[in-house]
């Protein structure tokens, strides 16, 4: 596929099928990856990705790590993915806050102030697009930029506040509600974003996923032609990348489970659904469907009034989510009890984390 016209909003759709693939290396030119359940959970690095994603550069295949958190410099980022082992340089690394740079450099005088509210890495940005970043709404500036960092108190959002609505341009690289941590999900740039959204009434421009700008911003840095986004998320790199035009790889390492994505809505389907980034290297297979049935690598699913039903044995559990999805996406998609029948089935279901019980 051609990368999408810079800017362009509007969603693509395509049918329920999930898209088969012998190499993704070779059908893509550059895999945009996300960081967070992509990369790495938490300090950790996933589990075999540092060799994975070697292999994968060793056929052909770019790699960009594609970052809704502003809060870090693109040389933080790729010193903290290479202490992991996994390849990374600075130029390899996309920032909203680098999205929020683009943004504000199109809609802004040169030299014109910002008012930043967030880190010094997004100080750095505003500034690296010929603007001006202050910390004060006085004398009143002609924008504000709004990210992540764990420092933002009462203050900066006051100052925002006032900004704000004294009219100055609203932007935020990105509105997620949370963001993970070893203890549980904690308030995110969003939650931080909707308590000047209160106080003003006002509504920002959104850069992150999964709104269409950091995926422009990335596609034209790498200089893209065939991108495939490569996420955990439903909600902000599945819908992003659908938003935009891509196809997608959603992987199981992050925060979305199994019952919700075979329970998602259309405009959060990926293209294709693999256990972990090795998912690049590997063969996708083709779904067939006939009437309610799906069958994909020696698994069928179907549904059966309410529930969905998965019988047969294969090689990768995957396989058997796939038909799943075929099913429950050609159907109404909903949250409907899994049943297993057969020892293949209940142990295709077990390793991927569902809780089922065996057909009577």
């Amino acid at each position: 596929m051609t990368a999408p016209a810079p800017g362009s909003t509007a969603a693509r759709t395509r049918p329920a099928v999930l898209a088969a693939s012998a190499d993704l290396t070779a059908d893509y030119d550059v895999a945009l990856l996300d960081l967070d359940g992509v990369v790495y959970v938490g300090a950790d690095a996933v589990p075999g990705v540092a060799t994975a994603l070697a292999a994968v550069r060793s056929r052909g295949m770019r790699l960009a790590y594609v970052t809704n958190n502003a809060s870090r410099r693109p040389t933080e980022v790729a010193e903290m993915l290479s202490g992991m082992g996994v390849p990374a340089d600075a130029a390899d690394v996309v920032t909203s806050a680098q999205a929020a740079g683009h943004l504000l450099r199109e809609r802004l005088p040169p030299g014109s102030s910002v008012l930043i509210v967030g880190s010094e890495a997004l100080a750095d940005e505003v500034r690296a697009a010929g603007l001006v970043p202050v910390r004060t709404a006085t004398p009143l500036p002609a924008a504000v930029v709004q990210g992540y960092t764990p420092d933002t108190g009462w203050r900066d959002l006051a100052e925002a506040t006032i900004a704000v609505r004294g009219g100055a341009l609203w932007v935020a690289t990105n509105t997620d509600s949370t963001l993970p941590s070893a203890r549980g999900p904690l308030p995110g740039n969003g939650a931080l974003v909707a308590a000047v959204r209160t106080a003003t009434g006002g509504e920002p421009e959104v850069v992150g996923k999964p709104r269409p700008g950091l995926h422009r911003e990335s596609v034209e840095r790498t200089g893209a032609r065939r991108p495939l986004v490569v996420g955990d998320r439903l909600d902000t790199d599945i819908e992003g990348a659908v938003a935009a035009g891509a196809d997608s790889l959603l992987v199981l390492t992050g925060v979305t489970t199994v019952e919700q994505l075979i329970a998602a809505a259309e405009g959060q389907r990926p293209t294709y659904i693999a256990a972990g980034v090795a998912g690049l290297l590997q063969e996708h297979p083709p779904v067939t469907c006939q009437d309610t049935q799906a069958t994909c690598g020696g698994f069928a699913a179907r549904l059966d009034t309410d529930a969905l039903v998965l019988s047969g044995s294969g090689a990768d559990p995957v396989d058997a989510l796939r038909a799943l999805c075929e099913v429950s996406w050609c159907a109404d998609p909903a949250v409907r009890p899994i049943v297993a029948e057969g020892e293949g089935a209940t142990a295709a279901l077990q390793d991927l984390g569902v809780r089922t019980a065996s057909a009577a």
